[in-house]
């Protein structure tokens, strides 16, 4: 694995030894916020100071990271070090928004998703698709559901590799982005998701074989009532698809299949509504829009070159 020097090695503010990049902004903003809604809140977040003393916690690592990336010399232990804390910090931050939705509205709002939707197509497509269920295609849909989670790294090394550290950084951003303003979604719009709003009322079980068990496995112990609208999981595959069809064209074409067929298994799957798939998309359009707005801003403040790295793909 080459290292490539763009202007992203440039594009960092760096406070004593601690070397911070657009993303990690993100992350630790994000967590700053996050701690002032619970102490704000603090009657409504069950938990609220355990909340807020992770969220210190994540801050830290987040920040020894920073401070130790600078002395890794080898690119291989750079791009796992990179890439773990970044995807890592996201993965919390999911999960830290839990017990902070409900602060607004003291409660779930799916009945408004369900009569939108029944407006819309007179049907609820969630249960409408269960027509279609057989294990060969419950195994395909749970298969592009799954995968997008090995999808996080693999895709950053194919841009650290072929484009340089700064096309992963931009990934890193905009998935970075695109994963707040999901998180903002559940708190300004809490949707506990068909799963658990209206799980009595699915009829066909969802039967396949290994991915299927991996999808069951991540509901049971990776989810929770709300995280749902916008759909995360549509959002973050949505910049990854972009970024593969900027950076990497070849890789574009191969993911077309599986993200289009992961927007469907969100909710063939039961875990999203149409609805929160559809803002998921819109919500990643929003976050690649921003993305190199704020990278130029945060390179300006940096006081990086204006370097940016190739705007399309081999």
């Amino acid at each position: 694995m080459t290292d490539r020097r763009t202007g992203d090695d440039r594009a960092r503010r760096i406070f004593g030894r601690v070397e911070l990049r657009a993303a990690d902004a993100v992350i630790l903003v994000t967590l700053a916020l996050f701690s002032l809604l619970a102490v704000g809140f603090r009657t409504d977040v069950p938990g609220w100071l355990l909340l807020v003393v992770k969220n210190a916690g994540v801050a830290v690592a987040v920040l020894a990271a920073a401070a130790v990336m600078p002395r890794v010399r080898r690119p291989v232990l750079a791009f796992f070090l990179r890439t773990a804390t970044v995807s890592l910090s996201y993965a919390y931050l999911f999960g830290a928004v839990d017990s902070l939705q409900l602060i607004l509205h003291g409660r779930f709002l799916d009945d408004f998703v369900l009569a939108f939707e029944a407006w819309l197509f007179g049907v609820q497509p969630t249960l409408w698709l269960e027509r279609f269920v057989t294990p060969s295609l419950t195994e395909w849909m749970m298969f592009c559901y799954v995968v997008y989670i090995p999808l996080y790294p693999v895709l950053c090394a194919v841009l650290w590799v072929r484009r340089g550290r700064a096309a992963a950084e931009e990934y890193f951003l905009a998935l970075g982005l695109a994963n707040v303003l999901c998180d903002a979604g559940f708190i300004f719009f809490p949707v506990a998701s068909p799963m658990y709003w209206m799980a009595d009322r699915f009829r066909v079980p969802l039967d396949g074989w290994l991915f299927t068990w991996v999808g069951e496995l991540i509901r049971t112990r990776a989810h929770f009532a709300g995280g749902s609208l916008p759909s995360p999981h549509a959002a973050a595959a949505t910049v990854m698809w972009v970024m593969a069809w900027k950076y990497h064209r070849p890789t574009f074409w191969i993911l077309a299949p599986v993200i289009l067929s992961l927007y469907v298994s969100t909710f063939y799957g039961r875990f999203h509504y149409v609805t929160d798939v559809v803002f998921g998309i819109a919500t990643a359009g929003l976050a690649v829009v921003l993305t190199p707005l704020l990278q130029r801003a945060w390179n300006r403040r940096a006081g990086a070159g204006p370097d940016t790295p190739a705007e399309c793909g081999t």
